[in-house]
């Protein structure tokens, strides 16, 4: 059974806690979606396209059954019972970066290769190094399903995702790492503010963080 996530969206829509049994769904979701992603591709993208392939579905599938099990918020955008879209948070209440758990590391080493699991490793790290406090979340996964672009959902799933974090009182922000204009675009648009130029290998991007309502009430 669903459980509501904070911020109702258009009412043909509606942004709920994920299941279980939606993670099959929600995996697809996001290999589309970052199949074309610049960090991936540098991380990944050591051999053919297929072998690329393999090693995103493979990274996408340990990450996202990783963030199920250590109980993070996985919220995914419906329209009626048909998954369209998610976002995945991930906090600091779990170890990160070069902290990760022994059994992550071997998931992801027989997944990607060791070279692509240390770069993944140093991503979080560098995100962690530049977040205003330990308290912060970072945002690993946005995406919406391809049929469901350039509707205007995208705003939609960063609300979902502002709500959340404002009803977290142990939660300072959540950042969130951008490598495409437009997405850097669309977050600064929401209320996330840039950070830093962020450059993780020979990857360009920039770090952006939302705020939460109470943390910044006590600035």
């Amino acid at each position: 059974m669903h459980t509501a996530a904070p911020e109702a969206t258009k009412e043909q829509y509606k942004a709920v806690y994920l299941t279980a049994e939606d993670l099959r769904v929600a995996a697809s979701i996001l290999y589309n979606a970052y199949h074309d992603d610049p960090f991936f591709i540098a991380a990944l993208n050591k051999g053919d396209i297929a072998q690329y392939e393999q090693k995103l579905r493979g990274a996408i599938r340990e990450e996202l059954n990783t963030l199920w099990q250590q109980e993070q918020a996985l919220i995914g955008l419906f329209d009626d019972q048909r998954l369209i879209g998610l976002a995945c948070i991930v906090t600091q209440q779990v170890p990160l970066g070069e902290a990760r758990y022994w059994h992550w590391r071997l998931k992801m080493l027989l997944s990607t290769g060791w070279q692509s699991t240390q770069t993944l490793m140093k991503k979080e790290a560098s995100i962690l190094e530049h977040l205003p406090s330990s308290h912060c979340g970072i945002l690993q996964f946005i995406a919406l399903t391809p049929i469901e672009q350039n509707k205007g959902l995208g705003s939609h799933l960063v609300k979902a995702v502002m709500s959340w974090c404002d009803e977290q009182p142990a939660l300072d922000g959540i950042g969130v790492y951008v490598t495409q204009e437009s997405h850097g675009h669309l977050f600064s648009k929401m209320g996330f503010a840039a950070i830093d130029k962020l450059d993780i290998g020979d990857v360009e991007g920039e770090l952006l963080f939302y705020r939460s309502e109470e943390s910044e009430q006590n600035l």
